[in-house]
């Protein structure tokens, strides 16, 4: 990624959290063993809380809106989105950064700035400062579930075989498989971020 990367351009031009929301559309995503993303989506959106006092009393120091803002990269079509997304916004609140949502199609521009392994991989949710300088990033998978999905492509890298395609479902109900095991990858989330907003609280 290039440091000097600004996006102040893209103030303005994604949706709100809330309109995300209220425009996804209900999807079952059966290698994922999700019944219904809208459903799903709003229950881990209910139900997350910063439970650990530490991290509440982390993220709280990060309650200033005027220096950091975010732009979430991504679709309602994918599982990932599902999973981590409504922490990402639950987290983006508790710090009182600004949000905004850019769906991956209208934004593929903004989007190629941040690929993993070479492909666009959602969500991508994007750490600016107000003058829109690019301080971090994060996604779009938690790393020990991203592991999974890195290790199929090194052990499988002609996308051309006959049994790629069953290959790589039977590793997208595995990483399902990881998300369903209640809230660890929630945990590994946070962490990531406290790293992420650890290394770029020197800038304020």
């Amino acid at each position: 990624m290039n440091e000097t990367l600004n996006l102040k351009h893209k103030f303005g031009h994604g949706i709100t959290p809330q309109q995300f929301i209220d425009s996804m559309e209900k999807r079952e995503m059966e290698q994922s063993k999700i019944l219904n993303t809208k459903d799903q989506f709003l229950y881990i959106y209910e139900n997350f809380s910063l439970e650990n006092n530490t991290d509440n009393l982390f993220f709280n120091s990060f309650r200033n809106p005027q220096d950091l803002y975010c732009l979430i990269l991504c679709t309602d079509w994918c599982p990932d989105v599902i999973w981590n997304v409504p922490v990402l916004f639950r987290v983006m609140e508790q710090c009182n950064i600004p949000t905004e949502v850019l769906l991956m199609e209208e934004h593929l521009e903004t989007m190629d700035h941040f690929l993993t392994d070479g492909v666009r991989n959602q969500p991508i949710a994007v750490i600016l400062d107000k003058n829109g300088n690019v301080l971090g990033r994060w996604g779009a998978r938690p790393a020990y579930i991203q592991d999974v999905m890195d290790q199929f492509k090194s052990s499988n890298p002609d996308k051309e075989a006959p049994d790629y395609k069953e290959k790589i479902g039977k590793v997208y109900g595995e990483i399902g498989e990881l998300y369903h095991l209640g809230t660890h990858y929630q945990k590994v989330l946070l962490q990531e971020l406290t790293d992420l907003f650890s290394s770029i609280k020197d800038f304020r």
